[in-house]
């Protein structure tokens, strides 16, 4: 088992970071290498802005290389609970908003000549429970008449053919969902901005952020540069390097870990009894799984695991142990299966579990994805982008409020909880 992402591993590195220090001056600097920060950059390049990427690691180091590979449309946690929390308006646009990412993913691949596997796959949502199925069903059928005549009600008897795992009861079908190769895309995005003439650093942390004149000045290891515009796409990452610059977003986002493990190749007949609709799947846990096969039909499995906002080897082994035994559970047929791959990363997550992207003290920002990120950066990218030239009709996610979140100033004492919060809900539901 190696504890590497199969993303990173299986992806070619960006080959063409700045090689000197970080200096200069330029119209914006962009603060993180992940889909957000590198469409942002992207944007901003072929519209003419100078423009420069600090990224602490390596492009696609964090959450953009570190999740489950789906491009999943629709609102992860209900459409009726996101109009009765943030309005049918709001909830409506935000909905869509999935929808315009996903496309704008499949037109920048496709405008790029990215070659990341992308394709339209469809999401199922698995009913975990007989309790969980008119839930689920009453879900679909809002969704179905409101806002996306693009998914279908699958019956139990109807899953044979598209999942073997065990003990599901019935699904929803999200048509326009997909899937990628994360890390492909993560350096497809790096070489597009590249050549369009954005500079983009590794290994550049951004340690202060002072005002410079009309601007800012970014203080790296490597150096400093000047920027008149500043955006900060580092999402449960923020802060890692330096606190007090970022300290309004920390009291606002909460890193918690999302872990995965990778089967070996699966065969073609194990390919049949477990994912033969060839689909990316969820389940109704609130501590549930989420799988799919990779482009060499390996399974990927992973899960929220442990309630931790710590990601290294030793945590990802614990939560890899959990995540196997819950492999397990759902396809008996691969219980003992060989794991190849063993990962997890940070996931930004606000406390109301919505995205929020807009403009405190002089910082544009964009984040708190809360597990959606993957199909949801690409568009907020953009929308950054838009903002720091001016331009303020594009952000889906404009007017929402964001106050912080109490007694919370980065480090989340109260994930344990919150783990037991939620592990109740399951067993009762």
């Amino acid at each position: 088992m190696q504890f590497k992402s199969y993303w990173h591993d299986t992806s070619t590195p960006f080959s063409q970071p700045q090689n000197g220090p970080v200096q200069g001056s330029y119209d914006v600097a962009v603060i993180g290498g992940g889909f957000t920060g590198l469409n942002a950059a992207r944007k901003l390049a072929k519209s003419g802005v100078r423009v420069a990427l600090l990224e602490a690691d390596h492009v696609g180091a964090g959450g953009s290389g570190r999740n489950g590979g789906h491009l999943n449309n629709g609102i992860a946690h209900g459409y009726a609970e996101a109009k009765a929390h943030l309005g049918a308006e709001q909830a409506h646009r935000l909905y869509h908003a999935f929808d315009h990412s996903i496309d704008m993913i499949e037109e920048v691949i496709a405008e790029e000549g990215i070659d990341c596997n992308f394709r339209r796959a469809g999401k199922l949502k698995l009913a975990s429970k007989p309790s969980h199925v008119a839930g689920l069903r009453a879900n679909f059928d809002l969704i179905h008449r409101e806002v996306d005549p693009d998914t279908r009600w699958l019956e139990k008897s109807d899953l044979p053919g598209e999942v073997g795992a065990a003990g599901v009861h019935g699904a929803m079908l999200y048509e326009k969902a997909a899937m990628m190769h994360m890390g492909r895309y993560a350096t497809g995005l790096a070489e597009a901005a590249h050549r369009h003439g954005a500079k983009i650093w590794h290994g550049a942390p951004v340690a202060d952020r002072q005002h410079a004149g009309s601007g800012w000045e970014l203080t790296t290891p490597k150096g400093k540069l000047r920027a008149e515009r500043v955006i900060l796409a580092t999402g449960a990452y923020t802060g890692e390097y330096a606190k007090k610059p970022f300290r309004w977003i920390r009291h606002r986002i909460i890193p918690v870990g999302s872990f995965v493990v990778a089967t070996r190749p699966l065969t073609p007949d194990e390919i049949a009894a477990t994912l033969p609709g060839n689909r990316t799947c969820v389940t109704t846990m609130n501590i549930g799984n989420y799988f799919r096969l990779s482009p060499d039909n390996r399974l990927i499995f992973g899960g929220r695991a442990r309630f931790s906002a710590v990601s290294n080897q030793s945590s990802d082994a614990k939560s890899g142990a959990i995540l196997q035994a819950g492999l397990a559970k759902t396809f008996p047929h691969l219980a003992g299966i060989e794991i190849d791959y063993c990962w997890g990363g940070l996931v930004g997550m606000t406390k109301d579990r919505y995205p929020r992207a807009g403009e405190h003290d002089g910082m544009i920002y964009g984040m708190g994805y809360s597990g959606h990120g993957a199909q949801m950066s690409t568009l907020i990218g953009q929308t950054l982008a838009d903002l720091a030239m001016g331009r303020t009709d594009t952000n889906p996610l404009a007017g929402m409020s964001w106050p912080p979140i109490p007694a919370h100033s980065g480090q989340p004492w109260f994930l344990p909880l919150v783990g037991l919060w939620f592990g109740m809900k399951d067993r009762l539901s």
